[in-house]
């Protein structure tokens, strides 16, 4: 494995009946966050840019999204 393949990682939080997202941090150096489904791992994934990234899982900590 390279420096460019995504580490896959699943929150602490995931213990919920398996609705989870999976993100690959270490890209952000690429300029590049890749989300995608954990149930489906060969399926596609999201990119965002780290920065559209930050902003959201930080309105998430701050309970600023509506379910």
């Amino acid at each position: 494995m390279t420096t460019d393949d995504p580490r896959w990682i699943k929150s602490s939080y995931s213990n919920n009946g398996g609705q989870c997202v999976e993100v690959a941090a270490n890209l952000v150096s690429l300029g590049t966050v890749p989300v995608r489904d954990s149930k489906d791992p060969s399926g596609p994934a999201l990119a965002f840019e780290p920065e559209a990234w930050a902003a959201f899982v930080s309105a998430v900590k701050h309970g600023e999204l509506s379910a």
